[in-house]
């Protein structure tokens, strides 16, 4: 697999675990109708951030505890995730889910057409970005003999979420996007389970919610009901799903904050205040950057634009004037010219064209690729 520095990544096998054994499964069939027009024309889990697409950052931590019998559960564009993570020098199984019924099924999806029998599971969404170690909480569900181990996290708005009810210290409940929620616990998308053929002999049980799905929540509630030994531990650090936009700015937010330290490989005339800064080779830096910014391979920033807090320019993005904040250029030749203006809480496409001949103080955009907009 393609060996690559990750935030949190493990420092290698984890002692008295038979990592060799388990099996990561990554669902990432699902369309991002929420992060539509960005995913008209690519999956959310190739859309890049600071250099590396979504999907790779759960690859990448499963690799960090040896993990790496991987299967990929692909539907929407899923022959874009392919031969993307095939020309990255990914290796992993892909199975196709033909209809998305939930996380439940495309587990079962994954168990059923790899051929999965017997084996311990680390699933990871693969829409998911987990800055902290995985190798703590992954020893913790070996060693403490669990049949299934979660990830929670608190999270001000848990009805969006699976949600966790915690007695005396053991999951006694959980619930699946509750009208008013019992905790503020959500469930992240990781989950681990001892054994596959457990696994698949209760989501044969299952029966779809009221969503019409076969949900993880429900999956593991039957493990809790049946008495089995269900784990948990809290995420110290920032966890994000990427749903929307504003899921999509976060989690570039909480990536550009953990840069330790700057790392300068393109060429940088202009005016650079902050540490956290990434430079990539082929980048030419002429503005001013305040940041945390992140410049990408083959990028400009020229003397008229300006970089405020949280930006990145995914590779190949021409910035000739123009200020911007709290921004997600997706590159790949796209051009924004927009004179003094400012371009604020946005997520723009690839090969786009963003103009403005007349001065504009504030603009907020949600564009996707190829796209041409011309203020006048």
């Amino acid at each position: 697999m393609h060996e690559v520095p990750i935030l949190g990544a493990g420092a290698g096998i984890v002692r008295g675990c038979s990592v060799e054994k388990s099996v990561g499964i990554i669902p990432a069939a699902g369309e991002g109708t929420r992060l539509r027009p960005i995913t008209f024309s690519l999956p959310k889990h190739l859309v890049p951030l600071l250099g590396k697409a979504i999907i790779e950052y759960p690859l990448q931590h499963l690799e960090s505890i040896q993990v790496r019998d991987i299967v990929i559960v692909v539907g929407y564009l899923g022959h874009m995730i392919r031969e993307y993570l095939e020309d990255k020098g990914y290796r992993a199984k892909y199975v196709y889910q033909e209809k998305r019924l939930g996380i439940a099924h495309a587990i079962h999806t994954a168990i059923e057409q790899a051929g999965i029998s017997g084996s311990p599971l680390v699933v990871y969404l693969g829409d998911n970005i987990l800055l902290e170690k995985l190798e703590t909480h992954y020893k913790a569900f070996i060693e403490g003999d669990y049949d299934v181990y979660v990830l929670l996290a608190p999270v001000p708005d848990p009805h969006r979420f699976g949600v966790a009810v915690v007695e005396s210290g053991r999951i006694v409940k959980l619930v699946e996007k509750p009208r008013e929620p019992p905790s503020n616990l959500a469930v992240v998308g990781v989950y681990m389970f001892r054994d596959s053929d457990l696994v698949e002999k209760l989501f044969r049980e299952l029966k779809p919610s009221w969503r019409g799905e076969y949900e993880i929540t429900d999956l593991i509630q039957k493990f809790i009901d049946r008495g089995y030994r269900v784990g948990y531990s809290v995420v110290s650090r920032w966890w994000k799903d990427i749903g929307t936009p504003e899921g999509l700015l976060d989690a570039m937010q909480m990536l550009l904050d953990a840069i330790e330290e700057p790392v300068i490989r393109g060429r940088v005339e202009g005016n650079v205040t902050t540490s956290k800064v990434i430079v990539e080779e082929g980048a030419v830096v002429e503005g001013d950057i305040k940041g945390p910014a992140y410049i990408g391979r083959g990028s400009l920033v020229s003397s008229r634009a300006r970089l405020e807090a949280y930006v990145s320019l995914e590779q190949g993005t021409i910035l000739k004037s123009g200020v911007l904040v709290n921004t997600l250029v997706m590159g790949e030749g796209t051009t924004i010219d927009i004179g003094e203006a400012q371009l604020e809480d946005s997520v723009i496409g690839r090969a786009c064209e963003i103009l403005a001949h007349r001065t504009t103080n504030r603009m907020k955009l949600l564009v996707g690729d190829r796209a041409r907009i011309t203020i006048d």
